[in-house]
């Protein structure tokens, strides 16, 4: 059994920062991709930013430059540290692990959801 439990998520006024983080838990050998998805009220979930076990990342064009992530593979564990939020970075974020090695074989597991909200 595989499960992502995230952290991190709150409340925080335009322009400021939060960093979440998302811990892959279970007997795991290896996971190919892991990222952060975001779902706003009325939108689709779209996919924020993600990086691979070798490092390569990919960003959303409205988080460049502003939002950084990192991973950890010891740990299994992925970060996204956000920096100059804005009000339409509100959202419940998703972790996600994509290829993840285990006994049973290689699949793909998404955590709970954690809300971040950007208001004054």
């Amino acid at each position: 059994q595989v499960l992502l439990v995230e952290s991190g998520g709150g409340l925080v006024q335009p322009g400021g920062s939060l960093r979440l983080s998302c811990l892959a838990s279970g007997t795991i050998f290896g996971i190919n991709t892991m990222g952060w998805y975001r779902q706003a009220p009325g939108k689709q979930r779209e996919l924020v930013a993600n990086i691979t076990s070798g490092s390569s990342t990919s960003y959303a064009d409205s988080v460049k430059g502003r939002f950084t992530i990192s991973r950890d593979n010891a740990k299994n564990t992925v970060y996204l540290q956000m920096d100059s939020l804005k009000p339409e970075d509100t959202a419940v974020y998703y972790c996600n692990a994509d290829g993840v090695q285990t006994h049973w074989g290689l699949d793909d597991y998404w955590g709970q959801g954690t809300q971040v909200t950007v208001s004054s």
